[in-house]
């Protein structure tokens, strides 16, 4: 067996639609987005940071809009760089993927960009010829005829990107990963937080440079189900930009209105014992509440937004030698998902919905 099935070589782009897309276009360039590129044809924008593309489709009858009509703001496709787009597609389908014949991408010729559909009927697009320099110019792309140019935060490429499923359903989607594209399973998690909790497997590409965490959970309430009912199905619940300086790239988001959860004080009356190898300003870690984790090779920061794009957020992480996904950190996230649901009512409808009638 090829341990490299369709000849994965990495995250390509990720794109997003939204009934409201003047609203992800703000919050593009607050992250330090530039909008740089656009499809005439399709009414596409590229936004462009390190090597991170976002893609935000603007069009009216493609796929992208009715994807956003039932989930709203969300994640409709990304692209998977690989050898050979046509190839990959054949080798994915021999193994079980569906493809799709005809998405919202085509080369200028007119043929469409082979895809097979993934988590929640969204779309991977198999993308060859991903670092050539004139790629975006063969997809029908054009410079923008009002670019926008921002200063950078400081986010290099993206990390890993989680996928929330119904329960039952964790091994099917790991078992996508896994026998179609060659995936492995790094960590498995079982995670209780004073309310709820989750169950995860997180899976790694066969090229290596990306992760794919896959969560499911029981109660009705969990941040996971939570996320289900409002998106109306599964899907990406978050993206993880990388970052060679968290601090800088934080101090560099202030005044953006961009929000991140808080963590309770407690936390970090230990955390500097569990992990004492930490070199940054730790009063000032402390004080934008940024999580830490490690172990005697390495250590991670990590910080988490609130919702931003419906129910999906993003995670911002600095990696010194250190490849985990935070584990030491997730009871103190896990309460601070909890208060936010809180704050928001959420577990006030759930006693609601539950409580007898008189």
């Amino acid at each position: 067996m090829s341990l490299n099935p369709v000849g994965l070589q990495g995250i390509d782009f990720i794109e997003f639609a939204s009934p409201e897309p003047e609203r992800l276009d703000r919050l593009f360039r607050a992250f330090g987005f530039s909008k740089t590129l656009h499809h005439p044809g399709r009414r596409i924008d590229l936004y462009e940071q390190g090597e991170i593309r976002l893609l935000l489709n603007r069009g009216s009858a493609l796929f992208a809009s009715g994807f956003a009509s039932l989930h709203g703001p969300s994640i409709c496709a990304m692209g998977w760089r690989v050898h050979d787009g046509r190839k990959a597609q054949e080798a994915a389908v021999a193994r079980g993927a569906r493809s799709r014949t005809e998405g919202d991408l085509f080369f200028r010729e007119g043929k469409p960009v082979p895809a097979v559909y993934g988590i929640g009927e969204s779309l991977i697009y198999l993308m060859e010829g991903a670092t050539a320099p004139d790629k975006w110019e063969r997809l029908g792309f054009v410079p923008h005829p009002e670019p926008v140019r921002v200063p950078s935060k400081g986010f290099t490429l993206l990390d890993h990107l989680t996928n929330n499923v119904e329960k039952g359903t964790m091994g099917r989607w790991a078992s996508f990963y896994k026998d179609i594209f060659g995936f492995t399973e790094v960590r498995y998690f079982d995670i209780r937080g004073v309310k709820t909790g989750l169950t995860s497997y997180a899976l790694r590409s066969p090229c290596g440079t990306f992760c794919i965490p896959i969560n499911e959970a029981d109660e009705k309430k969990s941040q996971i189900n939570e996320y289900l009912e409002e998106y109306k199905g599964p899907g990406v619940q978050h993206l993880a930009f990388l970052t060679n300086d968290i601090l800088g790239s934080l101090r560099a988001l202030e005044g953006t209105g961009i929000e991140m959860l808080d963590m309770d004080d407690d936390y970090y009356r230990e955390v500097f014992e569990r992990v004492p190898q930490v070199t940054e300003d730790r009063a000032e870690i402390r004080r934008r509440q940024v999580l830490v984790d490690g172990d005697e090779e390495g250590y991670l920061l990590q910080i988490f937004t609130k919702n931003i794009i419906g129910p999906i957020f993003i995670e911002i992480i600095q990696r010194k030698n250190h490849l985990s996904f935070g584990e030491g950190n997730f009871s103190a996230l896990f309460r601070s998902i909890e208060r936010d649901q809180t704050r928001r009512g959420v577990f006030d409808e759930a006693r609601s919905a539950t409580a007898p009638r008189r």
